[in-house]
């Protein structure tokens, strides 16, 4: 996809307490810095908004033709096997102009897999301030 008529959904699952979407913001940051060329956002499975289909919305308003849908979930749960079909139907219904693409659960990814491997073992320890 090129040009700056695509988006880029980072499609997660959600939470009450709206820090928990703070690291998905700043992933988002990135893309959106190294891939100039996509409208970049993030939509949420539930408690948060916008949802899947207002996003989609939202991106056809800004000019999208084409979306590529990145679900950031470890593995296709049933999240992904039941909630996230009917939530891209209802996006495909609310933004018909656009174009879908979606790519597999990103915690099924080698290169992610390696990255939280690395991870794991590289990270340094934060004692009491993770509960914070």
């Amino acid at each position: 996809m090129t040009g700056r008529k695509h988006g880029l959904i980072l499609y997660v699952h959600g939470a009450r307490d709206r820090r928990w979407a703070e690291p998905f913001e700043r992933l988002r940051e990135r893309i959106a810095a190294r891939a100039p060329q996509y409208i970049v956002t993030v939509a949420f499975l539930e408690h948060m908004a916008p949802d899947l289909a207002s996003a989609a919305v939202q991106l056809a308003a800004r000019g999208a033709i084409a979306v590529r849908i990145v679900p950031m979930f470890f593995g296709r749960g049933g999240h992904l096997r039941d909630d996230f079909p009917r939530q891209l139907e209802a996006a495909r219904k609310a933004a018909p102009s656009l174009a879908f693409v979606v790519t597999q659960a990103a915690g099924e990814s080698e290169q992610v897999q390696d990255a939280l491997a690395e991870f794991a073992l590289e990270a340094p320890a934060v004692g009491e301030a993770l509960l914070k």
